[in-house]
């Protein structure tokens, strides 16, 4: 490796490092639960008396995800939400290694002594051991989205000539609801279509819905995300790590 290569990659480490102690820990925490909720949660849809319209239990949570990424962006940049959006990921994945192995443990869940059928273990093993296909089909789709949710609101925001809360609201709202419809639509053509059999109007009707009702909750909470920004700005949180960055 070349010694330019190597240079960068010291200097990513060092940024990350750094932004990791800037960033509020709180924020992280909730960002990082809320991607693990969601991807768990996915595995139980909500029935809907309506045979073309389906959407799961994830989007409870995961409109915390988004409003997470536009705070970090709005406050860090869409680099910095981008690298956090990956430690919340890498953090899933090793809940999902962990809870894989411990399934693997011979034992029964509280319920097995409720209804005394080995089905009952089976059922919750498999559930919270996962599939391969959906771990992939997940963190693929929200490693996109995030990206695209991130680099998005940065450049609407930069668009924006004001810092008030209107401005936070369209950056936040525009950047969530693409952001959402493509973690849906990926995730949807990916496991549901190819693995469940869903049809491609039901990939798409679900990604729409599920992004409409993420983006309502959102808009609900959004006025939290803004104060918390703005009490960001006014007690200077982030400033070593603007300081960092400015010297690269």
């Amino acid at each position: 490796m070349s010694k330019q290569k190597t240079g960068l990659i010291h200097r990513e480490v060092e940024d990350f490092k750094v932004l990791m102690r800037n960033v509020p820990s709180s924020v992280v925490a909730l960002f990082t639960v809320s991607v693990i909720l969601m991807n768990l949660l996915a595995n139980r849809e909500i029935e809907i008396p309506i045979s073309w319209l389906t959407l799961d239990c994830g989007f409870f949570v995961s409109w915390l995800s988004f409003l997470s990424m536009d705070m970090l962006t709005k406050r860090f940049g869409a680099k910095a939400s981008i690298k956090i959006s990956i430690f919340a990921l890498g953090c899933n994945l090793l809940v999902c290694a962990i809870l894989f192995l411990v399934m693997k443990v011979p034992g029964n869940w509280g319920e097995y002594y409720t209804y005394e059928n080995s089905i009952v273990n089976q059922a919750l093993d498999d559930t919270f051991a996962g599939t391969w296909y959906v771990l992939f089909g997940s963190s693929v789709a929200f490693l996109v989205s995030a990206i695209v949710n991130s680099l998005l609101n940065e450049f609407i925001g930069k668009m924006m000539k004001t810092n008030n809360f209107k401005a936070f609201a369209v950056r936040s709202y525009v950047s969530t609801m693409i952001g959402q419809f493509i973690d849906n639509m990926i995730f949807a053509l990916i496991v549901s279509h190819v693995f469940f059999g869903w049809t491609m109007l039901q990939c798409v009707v679900c990604s729409i819905t599920g992004c409409a009702a993420e983006l309502l909750c959102e808009i609900v909470f959004s006025p939290l995300g803004y104060k918390a920004n703005k009490a960001w700005e006014r007690d200077n949180v982030g400033s070593q790590y603007f300081r960092w960055r400015d010297k690269q």
